[in-house]
């Protein structure tokens, strides 16, 4: 752990900074209609111009702008680390693994849809906790048995371990990635406790707030699956809005499911408008991306509210995270040749 004491002030300052340099709902309306060549250029003229030309001699198109996004978060992300001390800087980091749960659920999918590494490789975000080498070996491996080896001694290990037999028996990929949000939340919480007051109860809370809207993402997803698979083994404790019993019972009603959200007094006073969102999503890629526009909103008012805490950096890092998933889905959508219509459903808009 860092000793000394903590500066949110200072990083918040800088982080208020970057917040302002990143793109606009309206920026993206306007890349949906442009080709990836195009997509390059203009991010040329925005604060991805270092990674874009860095980048520009190896490669295009859609590559281009991944590995540039990519790069450019990690940036953002070590950034951070580097101007943090103290109980915030360790809060930072334990935060920060969230991806390598990230690269490690690209991976695992890579490995079970057969993809080549160097496609597995472009979707990874290098900006977690486990190292370049740890990373590099990972995605040559053939089957997630060699995944499971290679992290022994991590946070990872005897989740997914434990996940793997189920994996085989089911054939979904269900077990794995929740073992992942398992072991990664219950190590973010377990020295935490549940202070009342202070910056630290605000911590707490967003962490409780990610964990309630992924209970509800999982919810939803195993309803939609069709396996047969009992929800209250995917329930990640630590929220505040769910739990066990109330999966096994939501698990099939989504009208019910948002209605539990709405009825949180918590949520329900503050999110309004996203959960009339959610409401009105009529397939489970508009209910994931209403969670995650809720989620977004959420943060965003706990760090209006309490501006010397960490949530406005967890507020950035979120933010920046939709940037990017934003600017390569419309990428990925023009190069596929989806419609202006297709590529908006696949964006997380405020």
């Amino acid at each position: 752990m860092s000793t000394g004491a903590s500066n949110p002030e200072y990083v918040n300052a800088r982080v208020r900074s970057r917040r302002a340099a990143m793109l606009s709902d309206e920026d993206y309306r306007k890349l949906i209609r442009m080709g990836p060549s195009e997509i390059a250029r203009f991010m040329e003229e925005t604060e991805y111009e270092r990674e874009i030309n860095a980048l520009g001699t190896r490669f295009s198109g859609v590559d281009l702008i991944e590995y540039a996004l990519n790069r450019n978060l990690a940036k953002h992300f070590d950034d951070l680390l580097e101007w943090s001390e103290g109980q915030l800087y360790d809060r930072i980091v334990r935060y920060l693994r969230k991806f390598d749960v990230w690269n490690l659920k690209t991976i695992v999918r890579g490995i079970y849809t057969d993809s080549d590494p160097e496609e597995i490789s472009t979707d990874l975000i290098r900006a977690g906790e486990l190292d370049d080498g740890t990373i590099d070996r990972l995605v040559e491996v053939d089957s997630i048995e060699d995944v499971i080896e290679i992290l022994e001694g991590t946070i990872f290990a005897e989740q997914l371990e434990d996940a793997y037999e189920e994996f085989e028996e089911s054939g979904a990929l269900v077990p794995l990635e929740n073992a992942l949000d398992r072991a990664f939340y219950e190590n973010l919480l377990e020295d935490l406790g549940r202070p009342r007051e202070g910056p630290e109860a605000k911590y707490v809370e967003f962490l409780e707030a990610e964990i309630d809207f992924l209970n509800a993402r999982n919810a939803l997803r195993l309803a939609r699956s069709g396996a047969d698979l009992d929800p209250a083994a995917y329930y990640i404790d630590g929220g505040v809005l769910f739990d066990e019993s109330d999966l096994n019972r939501l698990v099939g009603d989504y009208d019910a499911l948002v209605d539990h959200i709405a009825d949180n007094k918590r949520y329900g006073d503050r999110l309004s408008g996203a959960l009339d969102r959610l409401r009105d999503a009529d397939s489970l890629i508009q209910f994931e991306h209403a969670l995650d526009a809720a989620l977004l909103e959420y943060a965003d008012t706990l760090s209006s509210v309490y501006p010397t805490s960490i949530s406005p950096v967890l507020s950035f890092i979120l933010a920046k995270e939709r940037e990017v998933e934003n600017i390569r889905a419309i990428a990925r959508g023009r190069e596929v040749g989806l419609d202006e219509n297709e590529i908006e459903e696949e964006l997380v808009i405020l």
